[in-house]
C-alpha cells in the first residue's frame, strides 16, 4: 500500500478559538478612526462565533474576504453625522438671536420675515421698527456672515495645522500668521495715522500674514525639504520678533493710535460691512475646499511620514498646500477683525472628541464648529454688559484657555494622552 503523500512545507492547523497569529495581528489593516478589522481588535465579530460570517463572501471562488465594518467606525459616522445637523440648527438659532440683539427691537419672526423677503418668499412680517429692515441689513446680518467665515475659516486652519504636524496643540499662531497680520496692521496705522481707513489697515494685515508665513517657511527649509521641528521652533523666533516689533509700534505711536492698535489686537467684529464679507467668503470658501480636497492626504499622513509616502503622498508638496491654505485662511479673517485665539485650538478639539481624526468628518464639522463659537462669542460680547462691547479675542481666550486646560486634563486621566 503506498503511504499517502503530504505536501512540502510547514503544515498549519486550524483553531476554533477565533485567535490571531503575531503576523495576523500586525498585518490586520487599520481604519481611520483608528480600530482594525481583524478579529481580537475593537470593532471586529467576536472571537470564537460559530456560522457563516457575513463577510466571507466570495471565500468559495478563492477570493479575498471582505472587511467587516468596524461597529465603532458606524458609531463614529453616526456621531459626525448627528453633530453636524446639531451644528446646523445652533447656527440657525445663533443667527437669529444675533439678528433680534441689539438697540433696536426685532422679533424672531421679523428676522425670520426679513430673510424670507430677501429670499424672494412672502413669508413672515417684516420689521415693524422703522430702522428695522436697515438695522438687520446694514449692520447685524454683515456682522453674523462675517462672525461665521471668520469662525469657520480659524477652525478649519486650525484642524489642517493639526493634522499635518501630527500634533493636537498646533494651531495657526505656530506658523507666524497671526503675528505677521498684526505687525502690517500696526505698521500702517502708526504710519498713516489713526484716521487711516480700516481697507488699508485690513489690506497690511492681509499682507503681513502672508509674507510673515512664507519667510518662517523659507528659513525652516533645508536641503529640499521641511522638518516640522525646524518649522516650529522658527515660527516661534518669528513670533518673538514679531512681539517685539508690536512693542516698538505701540510705544511711539500716538495715544489714538495707541488705542488703536490695542483694539485691533483684542479683537472685533463691530466694523463688519457687506465689502469685508465680499473678500472674506471667497478666500473661506476657497481654503475650506482645499481642506477637503486634502483630506485623504491627511489622513493617511497621520500613519507616519515614511508610511505616507509608501503609500503615494508627497508630504512636502502636501506642507506647502497646507500652509499656504492656513495663511490664506487666517490672513483674511484677522484682517478685518483682529486677533481672535482659541478657536482654532479648541474647536477642533471637540470634534475629534466626537468624530474621531478622520478628516472626512473633522474638516466640515471644525468648521460648523468654528461658525457656532465665534458668533456665540459674539453674541456674548454684546449682551454681557449694557451699553457695552467687549472686545471679542478677550471672550474667546478667557473662555478657550481654561477650557483647553480642562481637555488637557480630561484626555490624560482616561486615556493617557491623545489617540
Amino acid at each position: 500500500m503506498t503511504p499517502t503523500s503530504r505536501p512540502a512545507g510547514p503544515t498549519t492547523t486550524p483553531t476554533t478559538s477565533g485567535s490571531l497569529t503575531t503576523a495576523q495581528r500586525t498585518t490586520a489593516p487599520r481604519t481611520a478612526d483608528g480600530t482594525t478589522t481583524g478579529s481580537g481588535e475593537p470593532g471586529s465579530p467576536a472571537r470564537g462565533a460559530v456560522g457563516p460570517d457575513p463577510s466571507s463572501r466570495g471565500t468559495a471562488n478563492g477570493e479575498s474576504p471582505a472587511p467587516a465594518l468596524p461597529a465603532v467606525g458606524r458609531g463614529r459616522r453616526r456621531a459626525a453625522t448627528w453633530l453636524m445637523i446639531g451644528l446646523g440648527v445652533a447656527l440657525l438659532v445663533l443667527t437669529v438671536l444675533s439678528g433680534m440683539t441689539g438697540q433696536v427691537p426685532v422679533s424672531p419672526a421679523e428676522v425670520l420675515g426679513s430673510l424670507m423677503h430677501h429670499m424672494g418668499l412672502d413669508i413672515g412680517p417684516m420689521p415693524s421698527h422703522p430702522q428695522g429692515e436697515n438695522t438687520l441689513w446694514v449692520v447685524r446680518f454683515p456682522r453674523v456672515v462675517l462672525a461665521i467665515l471668520v469662525g469657520a475659516a480659524l477652525a478649519c486652519s486650525g484642524a489642517l495645522m493639526q493634522g499635518v504636524f501630527g500634533n493636537p496643540l498646533a494651531e495657526p499662531g505656530v506658523i507666524g500668521v497671526s503675528a505677521g497680520a498684526a505687525v502690517g496692521a500696526c505698521a500702517v496705522i502708526v504710519t498713516a495715522g489713526s484716521l487711516v481707513s480700516g481697507t488699508w489697515v485690513a489690506a497690511a494685515a492681509f499682507l503681513g500674514g502672508l509674507i510673515t508665513t512664507f519667510v518662517v517657511y523659507a528659513l525652516s527649509r533645508s536641503g529640499g525639504r521641511t522638518e516640522v521641528v525646524t518649522l516650529v521652533l522658527t515660527g516661534i523666533a518669528v513670533n518673538a520678533f514679531a512681539g517685539g516689533l508690536l512693542a516698538f509700534f505701540t510705544f511711539v505711536a500716538d495715544p489714538a493710535a495707541r488705542e488703536q492698535i490695542v483694539f485691533w489686537q483684542l479683537g472685533s467684529l463691530g466694523g463688519a460691512t457687506w465689502g469685508s464679507v465680499a473678500v472674506v467668503a471667497p478666500i473661506a470658501i476657497v481654503g475650506v475646499t482645499g481642506a477637503m480636497l486634502l483630506r485623504r492626504q491627511l489622513d493617511l499622513l497621520s500613519l507616519g511620514e515614511r508610511a505616507a509616502q509608501h503609500l503615494g503622498v508627497d508630504v512636502e508638496r502636501l506642507r506647502q498646500i497646507v500652509i499656504v491654505l492656513v495663511a490664506l485662511l487666517v490672513s483674511a479673517g484677522v484682517a478685518f477683525t483682529g486677533i481672535i485665539a482659541f478657536v482654532g485650538l479648541v474647536v477642533p478639539h471637540l470634534v475629534r472628541m466626537v468624530c474621531g481624526p478622520s478628516h472626512r468628518w473633522l474638516i466640515p464639522a471644525s468648521a460648523l464648529g468654528g461658525a457656532v463659537v465665534l458668533l456665540l462669542a459674539d453674541l456674548v460680547s454684546r449682551t454681557a454688559v449694557a451699553n457695552v462691547e467687549l472686545p471679542l479675542g478677550m471672550i474667546t481666550s478667557l473662555v478657550g484657555g481654561p477650557f483647553f486646560f480642562y481637555l488637557l486634563r480630561r484626555t490624560r486621566s482616561r486615556q493617557g494622552g491623545w489617540a
